[in-house]
Formats: C-alpha cells, sequence, structure tokens
C-alpha cells in the first residue's frame, strides 16, 4: 500500500484560469473562493479565473491565490478519501501543509499568506532585488559563486532554494545576483535562468520584516501537527506548534531547504508524492531528488481525476 505525501507549491505555480475547471468539475469547490474574496476583501476569485496576469503575479495576491486553488484540491482530494501520512510545502506551500496537518484554520493562513505578501512585496519596493536559477551545479559551488560576488563589495546574494541536487536559486541584489549568476557559469554551470518574481525571497534581505511577521503569527491559534510537516528552514519534521511558528517565522529569510524535505520523507518511507495544488513543479523537482518515487499532480480536474481513479481506497 501507497505511503502518500502531500507537496503543496509556492510562488510560480500560478496562472491565469487556476481552479476554474475544478470549480466547474465539483461547484462545492467555490465555496473556498467565496470565502477567500469575503476574508481579503476583494475578488480574488475573479484573478484566479480570469486574471488579469499583470495582477495575479503581485506578490500579494500570488500568494492567497495559489493557496486558495491547493486548499479546494486539499478538499476535492478529502472527499475522494485520499489523505496523507505527511505533509510538505515549498516556500507559501507550508502553510498549506499546515492546513492540511491541522496546524491553522484556512481563514486564519489565508490572512497570513496575503500578510507575508504584502510584507515581501514591501522590502522589494524598499531595496529591489533579483533571483536567479542555476542548473548543473552542487549547491555548495552555487553558494562559493555567491560568496566570491558578496566579497566584491556588490551586495546581498545568496541561495534561496535547494531545489534539487543540482538546481539552486540565489537572491539578493540585483548586482550581485547578476555578478553571482557569471560566477556560477564560470564554474560550469550549464544553465543560469533570470527569475520573474515579485522580491528577493528567502534571504537575508528579508531580515527586516522578521520580528513583523513573527507578531503577527502571534495573533493566530496554532496546533500541534496532526500528521508529520517538513519545515523548509531544516528539512526536518515540526511536531509542535511553537516549532511551526519559530519555522515560518524564519522561512522569511532563510533558504527553502527542499532537497532534504523531499529526502527526509523519502527516508523515512514516503513513495509517493502528491501535488496538491496548481503546477507540477513539484513533482518534477521531486523525480530529480528521488527517482524512484511515484510522482502525482492535480493542479486541473483532468490530472485530479486521473490520480483520485489510481489511488482511492
Amino acid at each position: 500500500m501507497a505511503r502518500i505525501a502531500f507537496l503543496f507549491p509556492g510562488q510560480g505555480s500560478q496562472k491565469v484560469g487556476m481552479g476554474k475547471d475544478l470549480v466547474e468539475r465539483d461547484p462545492r469547490l467555490r465555496e473556498f473562493f467565496a470565502r477567500a474574496d469575503e476574508v481579503l476583501g476583494f475578488a480574488l476569485s475573479k484573478l484566479c479565473f480570469e486574471g488579469p496576469d499583470s495582477e495575479l503575479v503581485q506578490t500579494q495576491n500570488t500568494q492567497p491565490a495559489i493557496f486558495v486553488v491547493s486548499m479546494a484540491i486539499l478538499d476535492a482530494l478529502r472527499r475522494a478519501g485520499i489523505s496523507p501520512e505527511a505533509a510538505a510545502g515549498h516556500s507559501l506551500g507550508e502553510y498549506g501543509a499546515l492546513v492540511c496537518a491541522g496546524v491553522l484554520e484556512f481563514e486564519d493562513a489565508l490572512r497570513l499568506v496575503r500578510r507575508r505578501g504584502e510584507l515581501m512585496a514591501g522590502v522589494n519596493a524598499r531595496t529591489p532585488g533579483a533571483m536567479a536559477a542555476v542548473i548543473g551545479l552542487s549547491g555548495e559551488a552555487v553558494a562559493d559563486a555567491c560568496r566570491k560576488a558578496q566579497a566584491e563589495g556588490l551586495g546581498v546574494v545568496e541561495p534561496a532554494n535547494y531545489n534539487t541536487p543540482q538546481q539552486t536559486v540565489i537572491s539578493g541584489q540585483e548586482a550581485a545576483v547578476v555578478r553571482a549568476m557569471a560566477l556560477a557559469q564560470e564554474a560550469g554551470a550549464e544553465k543560469v535562468v533570470r527569475l520573474q518574481v515579485g522580491a528577493p525571497f528567502h534571504c537575508s534581505l528579508m531580515s527586516a520584516l522578521q520580528d513583523e511577521f513573527a507578531a503577527a503569527l502571534e495573533t493566530y491559534t496554532f496546533r500541534d501537527p496532526k500528521v508529520p510537516v517538513v519545515a523548509n528552514v531544516t528539512g526536518d519534521y515540526v511536531r509542535t506548534a511553537e516549532a511551526v511558528k519559530d519555522a515560518l517565522r524564519r522561512q522569511v529569510a532563510g533558504a527553502v531547504r527542499w532537497t532534504d524535505s523531499v529526502n527526509r520523507l523519502a527516508a523515512d518511507g514516503f513513495d509517493t508524492f502528491v501535488e496538491v495544488g496548481p503546477g507540477r513543479t513539484l513533482v518534477g523537482l521531486a523525480r530529480q531528488i528521488q527517482p524512484d518515487r511515484a510522482g502525482f499532480s492535480t493542479g486541473d480536474s483532468k490530472r485530479l481525476d486521473a490520480l483520485i481513479a489510481q489511488l482511492k481506497p
């Protein structure tokens, strides 16, 4: 019998139209979008279903949009009797994992995700930054390129996401990121790609908002996880409400250790990864990290129905 872990995607998985065919497949899922519209005070549902893309890609909108689509898909899976024995989420996806594990209520997590996006967008407005994916180099080699760029006095640049053993995302101030990209290419990277993002996520430029976000975390009720959740900042389990809050605070400016997270789950016998949300990014990363594990995406009704047909008890 499969041991299932749910994986919740982060920023970059969004696209105009996401969630629309899922609501058409099961009108009951519209409730999540209606609740989100009410909580946030604007038509997030319209932004998901119709766009425009120029608004959807704004960090303060992208994060709650992806979260709500993920929660609708989670509900569809639960209705089909499919539940995980563990969960993890990539960056903002960690909030989806926490709702899945019973740590946070949907509305509270939605408000936190929206606030997180607003604070991150604010940092970028004050200190514009950049991010880039480096492919074909080890994480340590990428970190070395970042150290060299910083040593040249060009500003902050740091590893932000350790996505696979051969894919690391860097984040920081523009000049430093551009220099680190060049140094990574000189070191033998197969490919270096500038990312279209709304802020320099998961680096020390975000440290300024940690205290403010920590205060926001304290205004909501957290419970101990009912199923194990792997945290981004450690690549290991968080087992108490306090540990969860600490991990979320640190995550804002800390690197996402996704390779460690997937390896942790695999080491504990999880052989089936289900990406709960739009896109197929995490299934692709998991296959690179653990090629012998099964992976399924659920971002549209066709894929969701195929998964349910295969895994339904």
